[in-house]
């Protein structure tokens, strides 16, 4: 296919996004977003329609603009809507991810139509807080599968909503992984290894502890069409089950127990590592587990229990409040 137009590039980046390198859906929208804006200002910049060849030739100055741009913008949308989560590191985190975003796409610029710019290195991404994860105490990610199959009125699904987050703790799975799961997938554990996959497609084997096999088997043995093919975790209508229901049943859950709003499905697997690591489990263990690409991905938290023993410590010292 014959490219001439920046937008062309853009709608064949995405094709390449999916087939290529297996992108999800959510990171291949998130980059068509942020790097469409670019491309939106650039146009406007220049007054027309960007030519492919013109990418090549944007100066420092011209990225700064946009990125200056995308500052103002956010400040407006924070004056216009001042009671929204706008904060100084929220703004920070969106721009990196545009110029994050942008990069991506001038590599496959290069890699397929041979355009670089090496202005677009020289921009700075903004300096970020680091976030620390926040998992949930060894005692409540053990409650929140049985505490959140309570308020399930049917007693089937409730045996399922208990299998579902009684995995995601004790196997440290993403919802997204956790729901792509077929009953195949379950039938075919051997010597108490699960094989799963994540992010990009890759392929990764995590312990089933009895617990969790206990669980999977009492869902497995009400599940309503449980044939090799058919999504482990359903809906009522039989279909894959929608993360957002298994969001809003953990949310119903939290708030009956008067936790905060960092208590999520996502949450109970940064507990899995931090459990593993105040245990003794060594990081790239953990990181083999969790399935992360980089072991640097895996070391945030160590970083999140030297900040749990500075809290302990500040509360149990005699001397520490002096």
């Amino acid at each position: 296919m014959t490219v001439h137009a920046a937008h062309d590039a853009l709608m064949a980046w995405q094709d390449w996004l999916t087939y290529e390198k297996r992108a999800s859906k959510a990171t291949r929208a998130a980059y068509l977003h942020d790097v469409s804006l670019a491309l939106g200002f650039f146009s406007r910049h220049f007054g027309g329609d960007l030519p492919l060849e013109s990418l090549g030739s944007l100066t420092l100055s011209d990225f700064r603009s946009w990125l200056a741009y995308e500052t103002n913008r956010a400040e407006q949308e924070a004056r216009l809507h001042p009671g929204s989560r706008h904060t100084p590191d929220g703004h920070a985190r969106s721009r990196a991810r545009r110029i994050s975003a942008l990069r991506a796409f001038y590599r496959y610029l290069e890699k397929e139509h041979h355009i670089t710019n090496p202005a677009l290195t020289l921009l700075r991404s903004p300096r970020l807080k680091t976030r620390l994860p926040r998992p949930l105490t060894p005692e409540t990610a053990q409650m929140a599968p049985d505490g959140i199959a309570d308020q399930t009125i049917n007693n089937g699904f409730a045996l399922r909503d208990a299998a579902l987050f009684t995995l995601l703790y004790g196997a440290g799975l993403r919802i997204s992984e956790g729901l792509a799961l077929n009953v195949g997938d379950i039938e075919r554990i051997s010597d108490d290894i699960l094989f799963v996959t994540g992010k990009g497609g890759k392929e990764r084997a995590v312990p089933v502890l009895p617990q969790v096999r206990q669980a999977l088997e009492s869902w497995l043995a009400v599940h309503p069409s449980p044939h090799a093919s058919a999504p482990l975790f359903c809906g009522v209508r039989g279909g894959r089950l929608n993360p957002a229901v298994a969001q809003r049943a953990m949310r119903q859950w939290r708030m009956s127990e008067g936790l905060p709003d960092s208590a999520t499905p996502h949450a109970l697997r940064h507990a899995f590592a931090s459990h593993l690591l105040q245990n003794g489990a060594d990081l790239r263990t953990i990181q083999e587990l969790l399935g992360h690409a980089s072991l640097s991905s895996t070391q945030i938290y160590t970083l999140a229990d030297e900040h749990h023993l500075m809290e302990v410590w500040q509360k149990a010292h005699p001397r520490a409040n002096r």
